[in-house]
């Protein structure tokens, strides 16, 4: 793998790190993203000591002012002083020596005597700042280290679609301050649909007119709202990138301006929306979209991306989209895309299957964190990162089943260590591997700190993740089974021992994809997985006394984009998916909407085990076997809102 975390004392291994971390809690060992360069050293510095926050370079002013308010939270009330370095008993920020100093970087010195944080413009100091958060313990004490560190790619972003189902200001804010505490730096805001255009027009009053929009009729974002995120952004030195699609998912304006975005008339409107959008919003790009569309009017992205650039903003557009400029930064959504970075010409920014609302929780941050960004390990002037994006196209109950029903917390933080550390695996995978790999360890030292900052940071909030680095399962197959999924085989006939028996393959996690839909190009645990054929996953539970657990189970992550049907009554799924614990077979839950063939605008209620209630399973003391039954019939989905993604989950819930 090309993950080397030479972050630690040089003879310090990744399996050493992992114990470490879990027999004696040490900050830096829990840090997240890790660090480029940690070398530890004797004592502690008492924050409780602190006499001040010391301000060297009034650059730094804004950050002092942060750092305070951090101290503050932690119960310590610490005097922000401008003066000369080298006091004691102090915090000191300092400017960096501009010498080779990479942008975003930043270093930390912490003595028993002081801490001096040292960065070249004032984003690094904000990511020492987050650093340095992360350390302060319930003693307030902060180990002694000296600690050097800087971002592999510059764009590390977060997209919400607020088009789709409107998300309230205090939800965004919510993102947006989880977003800084791990050191994102880019907020992409996709607030225009085909379903409503959420952003107020004072020229044009009748786009967000209630009865121009299909869903959250009356709710958009007015200019002083924008203003308000925008500056909440840069406040935490993340530069909010606001999308206005065009000509495409653009049925909102039609129905508001009677015209055809591509017609002649419907191309002035929009000229005149870019120039009020511009002139009005301090934003240093403009995202136009221009996907999923067929270009009827082939002057209408010229034009648009002239006047754009004529106005003082860069242009940002999806790729593969329309007849963009090489002037345009492309957002990669599908592998297809990737001709774009044999164009030396062309800047890019990677979402290629870094969409959350296609991914089982669990997943999610398995193939996120293996993920290597633009296939590189790290950035270039022309690769200059990703964007994790949500999108979740079918209708939601209320804003907050956005965080229940897509992995958006636990997703950003694996996505914060990948987009700031670099590396990955190249190839896309949703697979953590055999036990024992290197694979396995590294995802297990990360899985660590993942649920480490869940407990500490995430209280109250939405995380749908629970530790599955240490259940191990056994493969039996393939059982060829001529398309009828009802037959049985030997791993679920009495008698059948699996600690006994040759398995095929040993595999880690809580969520195994035996196939992707977007097979090859995700590769899952098979393999050569064939159709008309049955697996078997077997694995074994301790426990130290009988007892009733709560378990996550489930065969179909819905997608949140598809409108994908519900599972029929009496089943897991619809491939005759079966589980078997202690040689009893566990029944499928009694879903609310069994059998509803799918709608957007039907909200799902319990079809993801994430957002229902776990299933109860009673224990008995000592081992207790698990068999998971998973035929198959056909790769080849009802259709293609209904696709096959061969997988199953079980996993003890709230771990």
């Amino acid at each position: 793998m090309n993950m080397k975390y030479a972050f630690l004392v040089a003879t310090l291994t990744l399996s050493a790190l992992f114990t470490w971390a879990r027999q004696a809690p040490d900050p830096y060992a829990q840090l997240l993203p890790m660090p480029r360069s940690v070398v530890r050293a004797p004592g502690v510095f008492d924050l409780q000591s602190c006499q001040a926050v010391v301000v060297t370079d009034r650059l730094f002013g804004k950050e002092a002012l942060v750092l305070q308010g951090y101290l503050k939270t932690a119960g310590l009330t610490v005097p922000v002083k401008y003066g000369r370095a080298g006091a004691a008993n102090v915090i000191e920020l300092a400017t960096a020596q501009a010498s080779g100093t990479k942008a975003e970087a930043y270093r930390m010195s912490v003595s028993k005597n002081s801490i001096v944080l040292r960065a070249g413009d004032r984003a690094g100091m904000f990511y020492a700042l987050a650093t340095l958060r992360q350390l302060i313990s319930d003693q307030k004490k902060v180990p002694a280290a000296e600690l050097t560190d800087w971002p592999a790619f510059s764009w590390r972003g977060y997209m919400i679609d607020a088009g789709r189902n409107f998300m309230p200001m205090h939800l965004l804010k919510q993102q947006i301050d989880v977003m800084s505490r791990y050191k994102y730096n880019i907020f992409h805001f996709h607030f225009t649909e085909d379903l409503a255009w959420r952003l107020q027009s004072k020229r044009y009053p009748q786009l967000t007119d209630p009865e121009t929009m299909l869903r959250d009729k009356g709710k958009y974002y007015t200019e002083q709202d924008l203003k308000e995120l925008i500056a909440y952004c840069r406040e935490r030195h993340i530069t909010l990138v606001p999308e206005i699609d065009m000509p495409g998912h653009s049925a909102a304006f039609k129905r508001a301006m009677k015209v055809d975005m591509q017609s002649d008339s419907g191309l002035a409107i929009v000229k005149n929306i870019i120039r009020e959008f511009c002139s009005t919003y301090d934003v240093p790009y403009l995202h136009i979209g221009a996907d999923e569309v067929k270009i009827t009017n082939k002057n209408f992205l010229p034009e648009v991306t002239q006047l754009i650039e004529s106005l003082g903003k860069k242009v940002i557009g999806w790729e593969p989209g329309g007849n963009f400029s090489e002037t345009t930064i492309r957002q990669l959504w599908m592998e297809g895309a990737t001709k774009v970075s044999a164009n030396k010409n062309i800047r890019y920014v990677d979402s290629r299957h870094l969409y959350l609302n296609h991914m089982d929780p669990l997943e999610s941050v398995v193939t996120i964190f293996n993920r290597q960004i633009c296939n590189l390990n790290e950035g270039s002037p022309t690769a200059l990162g990703g964007i994790i994006c949500a999108w979740p196209d079918r209708r939601v109950h209320r804003p907050e089943d956005i965080f229940i029903q897509n992995p958006i917390y636990p997703a950003m933080l694996a996505f914060a260590e990948r987009s700031w550390r670099g590396g990955g695996t190249p190839g896309w995978t949703a697979a953590i591997g055999a036990p024992g790999s290197d694979g396995a360890k590294t995802f297990a030292a990360f899985e660590n700190r993942l649920l480490l900052h869940k407990k500490r940071h995430f209280a109250g909030l939405p995380f749908p993740y629970a530790r599955q680095s240490d259940q191990v399962w056994k493969f039996f197959g393939p059982y060829p089974n001529a398309g009828d999924l009802s037959l049985a085989f030997a791993p679920e006939k009495p008698g059948f021992d699996p600690a006994h028996e040759k398995h095929v393959l040993e595999r880690v996690g809580g969520t195994l994809v035996l196939r992707h839909w977007w097979a090859p190009q995700v590769k899952g645990v098979l393999p050569d997985p064939r159709e008309q054929t049955t697996w078997y996953a077997t694995t074994r539970i301790w426990s130290d006394e009988a007892r009733t657990a709560r378990f996550w189970i489930g065969f179909n992550n819905i997608s949140r984009s598809y409108e994908s049907d519900s599972p029929a009554a009496g089943m897991w799924d619809n491939r005759g998916s079966q589980v078997f614990v202690n040689g009893q077979i566990v029944q499928p839950p009694a879903w609310s909407q069994a059998g509803m063939k799918g709608q957007l605008e039907r909200p799902l209620v319990d079809e993801g085990y994430e957002y229902r209630e776990p299933a109860l399973i009673r224990l008995k003391k000592g081992w207790n076997d698990v068999c998971i039954k998973l035929p198959i019939a056909s790769f080849r989905g009802a259709d293609w809102k209904n696709p096959q993604k061969w997988m199953f989950t079980f996993v003890e819930a709230g771990q």
